[in-house]
């Protein structure tokens, strides 16, 4: 039982009420059933390997693991993602969290795959919004989702009714904990303070900490292209972009390199499969971070613990390249199986075009910029004369905006 609970809770930076967990593992002696949320907006990346370390360690737990795919939620938090394409997100982000796990040598069998929008538009879960919402104000919503919701000038409806959503999911998926980054720890104090009122039990809420980014300050975000690393950057971006990362000689504390070493490779390294009978189970092994250092600056180098590395580092006795360097050969090492998935399943790749289309926006404000050209303009102010004088017409003293949109009448392309 308590290997049990040390399994659950490790690596977390924060429990709580673990009281829930203690009393459905040692006294009703059955699975623990806990659910983590995803909200399918921003390309997955190499920082939710921190979550999937966890469901790894909760599988072996014996708990019960459901995983949200969140659509509605993705579309309420400032319509990060548009309706049209969130029906893709859900099926591109259910494709690579099993494509991530199988990378770790999770099995994936016992895993249960939730969309949101599957319940969360019911009777009883529509009724259960309004209840929610005639007993919390305005500020307790808006302070829920401080650290979640994507915050503007001029917040939207929708970024309140996300957080009631997300402590009313803990009811209607029927588990006994939520799983989430630190993040979320306010929308679970407000599940814990608000589910009672309207007649359901408080759960358990377990929360890791927020790996730090590649940059200096802030997590890997999926809206900061510089602070992370996409599941599917080639080996050679990747190493770039690990060369590139902030990393200070000699500091450990808000280190995003250090942190990934923590939460994620160790961890990784330590999980194990073995069969017993037909059923393929999670065993730990024995942590390893391996740096395969040149011999002129002490030779390779084997870590089995965080400690030792921060130590290490924290003397000078480790480099920054030569963390930099393990923690490359192992990423893509990870990254492999997912990206040789990618390449071989044509499937994949149009999945993936469909969820994530090139930007048309880009390509509007580049073309207006052409046309703002001086030399653009130029050119089409002499084949609008020469098109005006066919017609008849008097083209003295027109504006850019006239000549633009006469140009566009008379259909004139280069």
């Amino acid at each position: 039982m308590a290997d049990k609970l040390k399994l659950i809770t490790q690596n977390l930076q924060e429990v709580l009420n673990e009281q829930i967990i203690k009393h459905v593992i040692e006294v009703e002696q059955r699975p623990l059933n806990i659910y983590w949320g995803t909200a399918p907006t921003g390309r997955p990346h190499c920082g939710y390997f921190v979550a999937m370390t966890k469901i790894a360690h909760f599988l072996q737990a014996g708990c019960h693991v459901k995983i949200l795919l969140a659509d509605l939620h993705a579309f309420l938090d400032n319509m990060k993602a548009p309706l049209d394409l969130v029906a893709y997100r859900v099926k591109y982000y259910e494709r690579t969290i099993k494509a991530m796990l199988t990378s770790i040598g999770v099995p994936i069998d016992k895993l249960t795959f939730v969309i949101g929008s599957s319940y969360q538009l019911s009777e009883k879960y529509t009724m259960d919004i309004f209840r929610m919402s005639s007993i919390v104000s305005q500020n307790d919503a808006k302070r829920a989702g401080a650290d979640v919701v994507k915050q503007v000038e001029s917040p939207l409806l929708s970024g309140l009714i996300y957080p009631l959503m997300q402590a009313l999911d803990e009811q209607h998926l029927d588990v006994d904990a939520q799983f989430g980054g630190v993040d979320q720890r306010k929308i679970f104090v407000l599940a814990e303070e608000f589910l009672p009122p309207l007649g359901y039990k408080k759960r358990a809420h377990l929360m890791n900490p927020m790996v730090p980014g590649l940059t200096q300050g802030g997590k890997m975000s999926s809206s900061d292209p510089n602070s992370k690393i996409d599941l599917l950057d080639n080996a050679k971006t990747v190493s770039k972009k690990i060369a590139g990362a902030f990393c200070a000689p000699g500091v450990v504390e808000g280190n995003g390199l250090i942190a990934f070493v923590e939460y994620v490779l160790l961890p990784v390294s330590q999980l194990g499969v073995t069969n017993i009978g037909d059923e393929k189970v999670l065993i730990e092994k024995e942590a390893k971070f391996f740096i395969d250092r040149p011999e002129k600056w002490g030779g390779p180098i084997e870590y089995s613990n965080i400690e030792q590395l921060k130590e290490d580092f924290a003397s000078d006795k480790l480099s920054p390249q030569d963390l930099k360097q393990g923690i490359s050969d192992a990423l893509n090492k990870l990254l492999d199986p997912i990206r040789e998935e990618y390449n071989n399943d044509p499937s994949f790749k149009e999945l993936e075009a469909k969820a994530y289309p090139p930007p048309v926006a880009a390509k509007s404000a580049k073309k207006k910029e052409k046309v703002l050209g001086s030399k653009y303009l130029e050119a089409m102010e002499a084949k609008k004369r020469q098109a005006a004088e066919q017609k008849g017409a008097d083209v003295i003293g027109d504006s850019v905006d006239d000549v633009t949109a006469k140009v566009e009448e008379t259909n004139i392309t280069e």
